[in-house]
Protein backbone atom coordinates (compact mmCIF):
# COMPACT_ATOMS: atom_id res chain seq x y z
CA UNK A 1 0.00 0.00 0.00
CA UNK A 2 1.39 3.39 -0.93
CA UNK A 3 2.23 5.72 1.89
CA UNK A 4 0.15 8.78 2.58
CA UNK A 5 1.01 11.73 0.38
CA UNK A 6 2.84 9.67 -2.25
CA UNK A 7 1.66 9.37 -5.81
CA UNK A 8 2.19 6.55 -8.22
CA UNK A 9 3.83 7.17 -11.61
CA UNK A 10 1.47 8.51 -14.18
CA UNK A 11 -0.97 9.92 -11.65
CA UNK A 12 -1.81 13.54 -11.05
CA UNK A 13 -0.59 14.56 -7.60
CA UNK A 14 -3.36 17.06 -6.99
CA UNK A 15 -6.12 14.47 -7.49
CA UNK A 16 -7.04 11.32 -5.53
CA UNK A 17 -5.60 8.11 -6.97
CA UNK A 18 -8.88 6.24 -6.58
CA UNK A 19 -12.13 7.41 -8.12
CA UNK A 20 -15.22 7.53 -5.92
CA UNK A 21 -17.77 4.74 -6.00
CA UNK A 22 -19.82 4.72 -9.20
CA UNK A 23 -18.13 7.81 -10.59
CA UNK A 24 -18.93 6.89 -14.20
CA UNK A 25 -22.70 6.58 -13.88
CA UNK A 26 -22.82 9.36 -11.28
CA UNK A 27 -21.24 11.75 -13.79
CA UNK A 28 -23.09 10.46 -16.88
CA UNK A 29 -25.49 12.72 -18.71
CA UNK A 30 -28.32 10.24 -18.09
CA UNK A 31 -27.95 10.48 -14.33
CA UNK A 32 -27.51 14.24 -14.57
CA UNK A 33 -30.74 14.37 -16.57
CA UNK A 34 -32.45 12.41 -13.82
CA UNK A 35 -31.12 14.73 -11.10
CA UNK A 36 -32.12 17.90 -12.94
CA UNK A 37 -35.49 16.45 -13.92
CA UNK A 38 -36.15 15.41 -10.34
CA UNK A 39 -35.09 18.85 -9.13
CA UNK A 40 -37.49 20.51 -11.55
CA UNK A 41 -40.30 18.15 -10.54
CA UNK A 42 -39.78 18.73 -6.82
CA UNK A 43 -39.53 22.48 -7.36
CA UNK A 44 -42.82 22.55 -9.24
CA UNK A 45 -44.50 20.21 -6.76
CA UNK A 46 -43.48 22.36 -3.82
CA UNK A 47 -44.57 25.48 -5.70
CA UNK A 48 -47.91 24.13 -6.88
CA UNK A 49 -48.97 21.75 -4.14
CA UNK A 50 -50.56 24.50 -2.06
CA UNK A 51 -52.27 26.34 -4.92
CA UNK A 52 -55.57 24.44 -4.52
CA UNK A 53 -55.54 24.86 -0.73
CA UNK A 54 -54.38 28.48 -0.37
CA UNK A 55 -57.88 29.94 -0.96
CA UNK A 56 -59.43 27.62 1.62
CA UNK A 57 -56.70 28.33 4.19
CA UNK A 58 -57.04 32.08 3.73
CA UNK A 59 -60.77 31.77 4.24
CA UNK A 60 -60.11 29.75 7.39
CA UNK A 61 -57.86 32.54 8.69
CA UNK A 62 -60.63 35.06 8.11
CA UNK A 63 -59.28 36.93 5.08
CA UNK A 64 -61.42 38.36 2.28
CA UNK A 65 -60.59 38.99 -1.38
CA UNK A 66 -59.17 35.50 -1.56
CA UNK A 67 -58.30 35.38 -5.26
CA UNK A 68 -56.31 38.61 -5.11
CA UNK A 69 -54.46 37.54 -1.95
CA UNK A 70 -53.59 34.21 -3.57
CA UNK A 71 -52.21 36.09 -6.54
CA UNK A 72 -49.98 38.20 -4.31
CA UNK A 73 -48.59 35.06 -2.67
CA UNK A 74 -47.60 33.75 -6.08
CA UNK A 75 -46.16 37.17 -6.88
CA UNK A 76 -43.96 36.96 -3.76
CA UNK A 77 -42.52 33.69 -5.03
CA UNK A 78 -41.76 35.17 -8.43
CA UNK A 79 -40.25 38.25 -6.83
CA UNK A 80 -37.79 36.12 -4.89
CA UNK A 81 -36.96 34.24 -8.06
CA UNK A 82 -36.30 37.46 -9.97
CA UNK A 83 -34.11 39.25 -7.43
CA UNK A 84 -31.89 36.22 -6.92
CA UNK A 85 -31.43 35.08 -10.52
CA UNK A 86 -28.60 37.40 -11.59
CA UNK A 87 -26.47 36.95 -8.43
CA UNK A 88 -26.87 33.18 -8.65
CA UNK A 89 -25.86 33.11 -12.33
CA UNK A 90 -22.80 35.32 -11.75
CA UNK A 91 -21.75 33.25 -8.76
CA UNK A 92 -22.16 29.97 -10.61
CA UNK A 93 -20.25 31.12 -13.69
CA UNK A 94 -17.50 32.88 -11.74
CA UNK A 95 -16.68 29.83 -9.62
CA UNK A 96 -17.77 27.32 -12.28
CA UNK A 97 -19.87 25.63 -9.61
CA UNK A 98 -23.03 23.63 -10.19
CA UNK A 99 -23.42 20.93 -7.54
CA UNK A 100 -22.92 22.90 -4.33
CA UNK A 101 -25.26 25.78 -5.24
CA UNK A 102 -27.96 23.18 -5.91
CA UNK A 103 -27.41 21.64 -2.47
CA UNK A 104 -27.61 25.08 -0.87
CA UNK A 105 -30.84 25.75 -2.73
CA UNK A 106 -32.38 22.60 -1.29
CA UNK A 107 -31.78 23.81 2.27
CA UNK A 108 -33.45 27.11 1.38
CA UNK A 109 -36.39 25.18 -0.05
CA UNK A 110 -36.86 23.11 3.10
CA UNK A 111 -36.62 26.19 5.31
CA UNK A 112 -39.22 28.06 3.28
CA UNK A 113 -41.67 25.17 3.54
CA UNK A 114 -41.36 24.97 7.31
CA UNK A 115 -41.84 28.73 7.57
CA UNK A 116 -44.95 28.71 5.38
CA UNK A 117 -46.39 25.70 7.18
CA UNK A 118 -46.13 27.41 10.57
CA UNK A 119 -46.92 30.95 9.34
CA UNK A 120 -49.39 32.67 11.70
CA UNK A 121 -50.04 35.64 9.40
CA UNK A 122 -50.26 36.46 5.72
CA UNK A 123 -47.03 38.51 5.86
CA UNK A 124 -45.00 35.51 7.04
CA UNK A 125 -46.48 33.48 4.19
CA UNK A 126 -45.21 36.07 1.72
CA UNK A 127 -41.68 35.99 3.19
CA UNK A 128 -41.63 32.20 2.97
CA UNK A 129 -42.65 32.35 -0.68
CA UNK A 130 -39.82 34.82 -1.41
CA UNK A 131 -37.28 32.39 0.06
CA UNK A 132 -38.82 29.58 -1.93
CA UNK A 133 -38.43 31.67 -5.09
CA UNK A 134 -34.71 32.02 -4.37
CA UNK A 135 -34.31 28.25 -4.07
CA UNK A 136 -36.27 27.76 -7.28
CA UNK A 137 -33.97 30.14 -9.13
CA UNK A 138 -31.03 27.87 -8.37
CA UNK A 139 -32.77 24.90 -9.97
CA UNK A 140 -33.71 26.76 -13.15
CA UNK A 141 -30.36 28.54 -13.59
CA UNK A 142 -27.70 26.23 -12.19
CA UNK A 143 -29.57 22.99 -12.84
CA UNK A 144 -30.19 23.61 -16.54
CA UNK A 145 -26.59 24.82 -16.98
CA UNK A 146 -25.42 21.62 -15.26
CA UNK A 147 -27.42 19.49 -17.70
CA UNK A 148 -26.13 21.34 -20.76
CA UNK A 149 -22.51 20.89 -19.68
CA UNK A 150 -23.00 17.17 -19.14
CA UNK A 151 -24.84 16.47 -22.42
CA UNK A 152 -23.51 16.20 -26.00
CA UNK A 153 -24.87 19.11 -28.08
CA UNK A 154 -26.65 16.97 -30.67
CA UNK A 155 -28.97 15.38 -28.09
CA UNK A 156 -29.58 18.35 -25.82
CA UNK A 157 -33.14 18.63 -27.11
CA UNK A 158 -33.92 15.05 -26.13
CA UNK A 159 -32.32 15.28 -22.69
CA UNK A 160 -33.92 18.66 -22.04
CA UNK A 161 -37.27 17.20 -23.01
CA UNK A 162 -36.85 14.36 -20.54
CA UNK A 163 -35.76 16.73 -17.78
CA UNK A 164 -38.57 19.16 -18.57
CA UNK A 165 -41.00 16.29 -18.15
CA UNK A 166 -40.36 16.97 -14.49
CA UNK A 167 -42.17 20.27 -14.97
CA UNK A 168 -45.26 18.56 -16.33
CA UNK A 169 -44.95 15.76 -13.79
CA UNK A 170 -44.92 18.29 -10.98
CA UNK A 171 -47.87 20.18 -12.41
CA UNK A 172 -49.78 16.90 -12.71
CA UNK A 173 -49.10 15.62 -9.20
CA UNK A 174 -49.02 18.75 -7.07
CA UNK A 175 -52.62 20.08 -7.22
CA UNK A 176 -54.39 16.75 -6.63
CA UNK A 177 -51.93 15.71 -3.94
CA UNK A 178 -52.33 19.08 -2.27
CA UNK A 179 -56.10 18.85 -2.35
CA UNK A 180 -56.24 15.29 -1.02
CA UNK A 181 -53.70 15.89 1.75
CA UNK A 182 -55.42 19.10 2.80
CA UNK A 183 -58.79 17.38 2.99
CA UNK A 184 -57.50 14.48 5.10
CA UNK A 185 -54.66 15.91 7.18
CA UNK A 186 -55.24 19.65 7.23
CA UNK A 187 -52.98 22.47 6.11
CA UNK A 188 -49.72 20.79 7.20
CA UNK A 189 -50.31 17.69 5.09
CA UNK A 190 -49.11 19.10 1.74
CA UNK A 191 -45.99 20.59 3.35
CA UNK A 192 -44.93 17.34 4.99
CA UNK A 193 -45.20 15.66 1.60
CA UNK A 194 -43.16 18.49 0.03
CA UNK A 195 -40.41 18.09 2.63
CA UNK A 196 -40.29 14.35 1.96
CA UNK A 197 -39.89 14.98 -1.77
CA UNK A 198 -37.15 17.53 -1.03
CA UNK A 199 -35.25 14.91 0.98
CA UNK A 200 -35.28 12.50 -1.98
CA UNK A 201 -34.11 15.32 -4.23
CA UNK A 202 -31.32 16.15 -1.80
CA UNK A 203 -29.94 12.61 -1.88
CA UNK A 204 -29.68 12.79 -5.68
CA UNK A 205 -27.96 16.18 -5.61
CA UNK A 206 -25.35 14.90 -3.16
CA UNK A 207 -24.63 11.76 -5.21
CA UNK A 208 -24.23 13.39 -8.64
CA UNK A 209 -20.72 14.27 -9.83
CA UNK A 210 -19.98 17.22 -12.09
CA UNK A 211 -18.26 16.31 -15.39
CA UNK A 212 -15.23 18.44 -14.55
CA UNK A 213 -14.80 16.48 -11.31
CA UNK A 214 -15.20 13.12 -13.05
CA UNK A 215 -12.43 14.01 -15.50
CA UNK A 216 -9.93 13.92 -12.63
CA UNK A 217 -10.03 10.13 -12.74
CA UNK A 218 -10.03 9.70 -16.53
CA UNK A 219 -6.62 10.03 -18.26
CA UNK A 220 -8.00 11.41 -21.52
CA UNK A 221 -11.54 12.86 -21.51
CA UNK A 222 -11.56 12.93 -25.32
CA UNK A 223 -11.54 9.12 -25.33
CA UNK A 224 -14.64 9.03 -23.19
CA UNK A 225 -17.33 8.19 -25.70
CA UNK A 226 -20.34 9.64 -23.95
CA UNK A 227 -18.53 12.89 -23.08
CA UNK A 228 -16.41 13.39 -26.20
CA UNK A 229 -18.83 15.89 -27.66
CA UNK A 230 -18.71 17.85 -24.44
CA UNK A 231 -15.24 19.24 -25.16
CA UNK A 232 -16.78 21.81 -27.48
CA UNK A 233 -18.57 23.40 -24.53
CA UNK A 234 -15.59 23.05 -22.20
CA UNK A 235 -13.18 24.72 -24.58
CA UNK A 236 -15.86 27.22 -25.69
CA UNK A 237 -14.26 28.37 -29.03
CA UNK A 238 -16.63 28.09 -31.97
CA UNK A 239 -14.60 25.60 -33.99
CA UNK A 240 -12.93 22.41 -32.90
CA UNK A 241 -9.88 23.11 -35.03
CA UNK A 242 -9.45 26.47 -33.35
CA UNK A 243 -9.49 24.83 -29.95
CA UNK A 244 -6.93 22.22 -30.97
CA UNK A 245 -4.73 24.92 -32.47
CA UNK A 246 -4.80 26.85 -29.24
CA UNK A 247 -3.87 23.73 -27.30
CA UNK A 248 -0.88 23.18 -29.61
CA UNK A 249 0.14 26.81 -29.22
CA UNK A 250 0.11 26.45 -25.45
CA UNK A 251 2.29 23.34 -25.75
CA UNK A 252 4.87 25.21 -27.86
CA UNK A 253 4.96 28.20 -25.53
CA UNK A 254 5.30 26.12 -22.37
CA UNK A 255 8.92 26.21 -21.06
CA UNK A 256 8.50 23.74 -18.23
CA UNK A 257 6.22 21.13 -16.80
CA UNK A 258 2.71 22.34 -16.08
CA UNK A 259 1.16 21.97 -12.63
CA UNK A 260 -1.01 19.15 -13.92
CA UNK A 261 1.73 17.34 -15.87
CA UNK A 262 2.14 13.60 -15.64
CA UNK A 263 5.17 11.66 -14.66
CA UNK A 264 7.93 10.73 -17.12
CA UNK A 265 7.40 13.83 -19.21
CA UNK A 266 3.82 12.90 -20.15
CA UNK A 267 1.32 15.73 -20.47
CA UNK A 268 -2.05 15.74 -18.76
CA UNK A 269 -4.64 16.85 -21.36
CA UNK A 270 -6.82 18.28 -18.60
CA UNK A 271 -4.15 20.82 -17.74
CA UNK A 272 -4.28 22.34 -21.22
CA UNK A 273 -8.05 22.29 -21.26
CA UNK A 274 -8.16 24.17 -17.98
CA UNK A 275 -5.81 26.82 -19.38
CA UNK A 276 -7.97 27.65 -22.40
CA UNK A 277 -11.37 27.67 -20.71
CA UNK A 278 -12.74 31.08 -21.49
CA UNK A 279 -13.59 33.28 -18.55
CA UNK A 280 -17.19 34.47 -18.35
CA UNK A 281 -17.89 38.01 -19.47
CA UNK A 282 -18.91 40.77 -17.05
CA UNK A 283 -22.62 41.25 -16.56
CA UNK A 284 -22.88 44.35 -18.76
CA UNK A 285 -21.16 42.65 -21.70
CA UNK A 286 -23.41 39.62 -21.35
CA UNK A 287 -26.48 41.87 -21.48
CA UNK A 288 -25.15 43.66 -24.57
CA UNK A 289 -24.46 40.39 -26.38
CA UNK A 290 -27.87 38.96 -25.60
CA UNK A 291 -29.62 42.17 -26.64
CA UNK A 292 -27.95 41.98 -30.05
CA UNK A 293 -29.06 38.40 -30.70
CA UNK A 294 -32.46 38.10 -32.36
CA UNK A 295 -32.60 34.40 -31.47
CA UNK A 296 -32.07 35.18 -27.80
CA UNK A 297 -34.61 38.01 -27.74
CA UNK A 298 -37.33 35.97 -29.42
CA UNK A 299 -36.75 32.96 -27.17
CA UNK A 300 -36.86 35.16 -24.08
CA UNK A 301 -40.03 36.88 -25.29
CA UNK A 302 -41.69 33.48 -25.65
CA UNK A 303 -40.51 32.59 -22.14
CA UNK A 304 -42.18 35.69 -20.74
CA UNK A 305 -45.52 35.02 -22.42
CA UNK A 306 -45.30 31.33 -21.53
CA UNK A 307 -44.94 32.18 -17.85
CA UNK A 308 -47.74 34.73 -18.07
CA UNK A 309 -50.18 32.30 -19.64
CA UNK A 310 -49.53 29.45 -17.24
CA UNK A 311 -49.46 31.42 -14.00
CA UNK A 312 -52.45 33.63 -14.76
CA UNK A 313 -54.89 30.73 -14.54
CA UNK A 314 -53.56 29.34 -11.25
CA UNK A 315 -55.41 31.51 -8.68
CA UNK A 316 -58.84 31.53 -10.40
CA UNK A 317 -58.93 27.91 -11.62
CA UNK A 318 -59.93 26.24 -8.31
CA UNK A 319 -62.43 29.02 -7.64
CA UNK A 320 -63.87 28.73 -11.15
CA UNK A 321 -64.38 24.97 -10.80
CA UNK A 322 -65.96 25.53 -7.40
CA UNK A 323 -68.33 28.31 -8.46
CA UNK A 324 -69.48 26.86 -11.82
CA UNK A 325 -69.65 23.13 -11.03
CA UNK A 326 -69.59 23.13 -7.21
CA UNK A 327 -66.34 21.17 -6.76
CA UNK A 328 -64.53 21.13 -3.40
CA UNK A 329 -60.75 21.01 -2.85
CA UNK A 330 -60.61 17.21 -3.08
CA UNK A 331 -62.64 17.10 -6.31
CA UNK A 332 -60.62 19.92 -7.86
CA UNK A 333 -57.41 18.01 -7.16
CA UNK A 334 -58.66 14.76 -8.66
CA UNK A 335 -59.97 16.54 -11.77
CA UNK A 336 -56.69 18.38 -12.37
CA UNK A 337 -54.76 15.14 -11.94
CA UNK A 338 -56.80 13.40 -14.63
CA UNK A 339 -56.68 16.34 -17.03
CA UNK A 340 -52.95 16.99 -16.67
CA UNK A 341 -51.61 13.48 -17.28
CA UNK A 342 -51.04 14.10 -21.05
CA UNK A 343 -48.64 16.93 -20.17
CA UNK A 344 -46.05 14.44 -18.89
CA UNK A 345 -45.50 13.04 -22.41
CA UNK A 346 -45.40 16.31 -24.35
CA UNK A 347 -41.94 17.55 -23.28
CA UNK A 348 -40.00 14.35 -24.14
CA UNK A 349 -41.84 14.16 -27.46
CA UNK A 350 -41.12 17.74 -28.49
CA UNK A 351 -37.54 17.45 -27.21
CA UNK A 352 -36.94 14.48 -29.51
CA UNK A 353 -38.57 16.34 -32.40
CA UNK A 354 -36.39 19.38 -31.70
CA UNK A 355 -33.21 17.38 -32.33
CA UNK A 356 -34.66 16.26 -35.69
CA UNK A 357 -36.55 19.27 -37.07
CA UNK A 358 -35.21 22.19 -35.05
CA UNK A 359 -36.61 24.30 -32.23
CA UNK A 360 -38.43 26.84 -34.40
CA UNK A 361 -40.67 24.35 -36.21
CA UNK A 362 -41.41 22.27 -33.12
CA UNK A 363 -42.32 25.25 -30.95
CA UNK A 364 -44.41 26.86 -33.68
CA UNK A 365 -46.61 23.86 -34.38
CA UNK A 366 -46.91 23.01 -30.70
CA UNK A 367 -48.40 26.44 -29.97
CA UNK A 368 -50.44 26.45 -33.16
CA UNK A 369 -52.21 23.26 -32.08
CA UNK A 370 -52.83 24.66 -28.59
CA UNK A 371 -54.55 27.87 -29.68
CA UNK A 372 -58.08 26.62 -30.54
CA UNK A 373 -58.52 24.96 -27.17
CA UNK A 374 -58.09 28.25 -25.32
CA UNK A 375 -61.25 29.38 -27.06
CA UNK A 376 -63.13 26.22 -26.11
CA UNK A 377 -62.36 26.97 -22.45
CA UNK A 378 -64.75 29.93 -22.66
CA UNK A 379 -67.68 27.48 -22.79
CA UNK A 380 -69.08 26.68 -19.34
CA UNK A 381 -71.98 24.46 -20.40
CA UNK A 382 -70.26 21.11 -19.87
CA UNK A 383 -67.58 20.00 -17.41
CA UNK A 384 -66.61 17.19 -19.79
CA UNK A 385 -66.00 19.65 -22.63
CA UNK A 386 -64.01 21.89 -20.32
CA UNK A 387 -61.91 18.90 -19.27
CA UNK A 388 -61.10 17.82 -22.82
CA UNK A 389 -60.18 21.36 -23.84
CA UNK A 390 -57.99 21.85 -20.78
CA UNK A 391 -56.17 18.54 -21.33
CA UNK A 392 -55.41 19.24 -25.01
CA UNK A 393 -54.44 22.85 -24.39
CA UNK A 394 -52.08 21.79 -21.59
CA UNK A 395 -50.51 19.05 -23.71
CA UNK A 396 -49.66 21.29 -26.66
CA UNK A 397 -48.71 24.36 -24.63
CA UNK A 398 -46.33 22.48 -22.34
CA UNK A 399 -44.64 21.03 -25.42
CA UNK A 400 -43.08 24.42 -26.15
CA UNK A 401 -40.73 24.34 -23.16
CA UNK A 402 -38.33 21.69 -24.54
CA UNK A 403 -37.53 23.42 -27.86
CA UNK A 404 -37.29 26.70 -26.00
CA UNK A 405 -34.63 25.51 -23.53
CA UNK A 406 -32.74 23.70 -26.30
CA UNK A 407 -32.74 26.89 -28.39
CA UNK A 408 -31.31 28.86 -25.48
CA UNK A 409 -28.52 26.29 -25.08
CA UNK A 410 -27.65 26.73 -28.76
CA UNK A 411 -27.60 30.51 -28.30
CA UNK A 412 -25.14 30.15 -25.42
CA UNK A 413 -22.82 27.92 -27.46
CA UNK A 414 -22.76 30.50 -30.25
CA UNK A 415 -21.61 33.33 -27.96
CA UNK A 416 -18.11 33.35 -26.53
CA UNK A 417 -18.06 34.29 -22.87
CA UNK A 418 -21.81 33.76 -22.39
CA UNK A 419 -22.21 30.67 -20.24
CA UNK A 420 -25.17 28.41 -19.77
CA UNK A 421 -25.90 29.96 -16.39
CA UNK A 422 -26.03 33.39 -18.05
CA UNK A 423 -28.53 32.35 -20.71
CA UNK A 424 -30.75 30.46 -18.29
CA UNK A 425 -30.63 33.39 -15.89
CA UNK A 426 -32.09 35.50 -18.69
CA UNK A 427 -34.68 32.78 -19.26
CA UNK A 428 -35.47 32.74 -15.56
CA UNK A 429 -35.93 36.51 -15.49
CA UNK A 430 -38.23 36.51 -18.50
CA UNK A 431 -40.23 33.58 -17.18
CA UNK A 432 -40.24 35.09 -13.70
CA UNK A 433 -41.66 38.37 -14.95
CA UNK A 434 -44.46 36.45 -16.60
CA UNK A 435 -45.20 34.43 -13.48
CA UNK A 436 -44.99 37.58 -11.33
CA UNK A 437 -47.67 39.56 -13.14
CA UNK A 438 -49.69 36.55 -14.31
CA UNK A 439 -51.25 35.56 -10.97
CA UNK A 440 -52.11 39.18 -10.17
CA UNK A 441 -53.74 39.69 -13.56
CA UNK A 442 -55.59 36.41 -13.31
CA UNK A 443 -56.83 37.05 -9.79
CA UNK A 444 -57.93 40.61 -10.49
CA UNK A 445 -59.64 39.67 -13.74
CA UNK A 446 -61.53 36.83 -12.10
CA UNK A 447 -62.69 39.09 -9.28
CA UNK A 448 -63.79 42.01 -11.48
CA UNK A 449 -64.81 40.75 -14.95
CA UNK A 450 -66.74 37.87 -16.38
CA UNK A 451 -65.31 34.46 -17.20
CA UNK A 452 -65.84 35.09 -20.89
CA UNK A 453 -63.49 38.06 -20.89
CA UNK A 454 -61.01 36.08 -18.81
CA UNK A 455 -60.85 33.20 -21.28
CA UNK A 456 -60.67 35.57 -24.24
CA UNK A 457 -57.55 37.08 -22.68
CA UNK A 458 -55.85 33.67 -22.75
CA UNK A 459 -56.80 33.16 -26.32
CA UNK A 460 -55.05 36.40 -27.27
CA UNK A 461 -52.00 35.51 -25.20
CA UNK A 462 -51.68 32.11 -26.87
CA UNK A 463 -52.00 33.69 -30.31
CA UNK A 464 -49.24 36.13 -29.44
CA UNK A 465 -46.95 33.23 -28.58
CA UNK A 466 -47.40 31.84 -32.08
CA UNK A 467 -46.31 35.18 -33.52
CA UNK A 468 -43.14 35.00 -31.46
CA UNK A 469 -42.48 31.44 -32.59
CA UNK A 470 -42.75 32.45 -36.24
CA UNK A 471 -40.22 35.21 -35.62
CA UNK A 472 -37.58 32.55 -34.92
CA UNK A 473 -37.75 31.44 -38.55
CA UNK A 474 -36.87 34.90 -39.89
Amino acid sequence: MASTGSSSPGSVKSHPSRPPWGHRWRSSYWFTTYVVGLGVAVDVIVYSIIIPVIPFQLEHLGYTGISALSGWLLFAYSGGLLISTIPIALWSEHYNARKYPMIFGLFALAGSQIMFMEAPTYAVMCVARVIQGISSSIVWVVGLAFLCEATPPEIIGRQMGIAMAGLSFGLVLAPPIGGVLYSRFGFRGPFIFALSAAFLDGVSRVIVIEPKEAMKWIPDPILRSENAERTDEVLRPDSKSGAEGKLQEIDRESDGPSPGSLGSGERNPLASIEQVVEKPLPLLQVIVKLSRSSRALVALAISLVYGLVYSCQEPPLPLHLQSVWGLDAHQVGILLLALSVPMVFSSPLTGWLTDIFGAEWTATFSMLLATPWWGVLTIDDSLALFGVAFALESFFTSGAISPLTAELAAVSRSMQGVGYAHIYAAFNIAYGIGTSVGPIIGGQMYDHISQGCFSLHWRKASTQKIVYCFEIMK
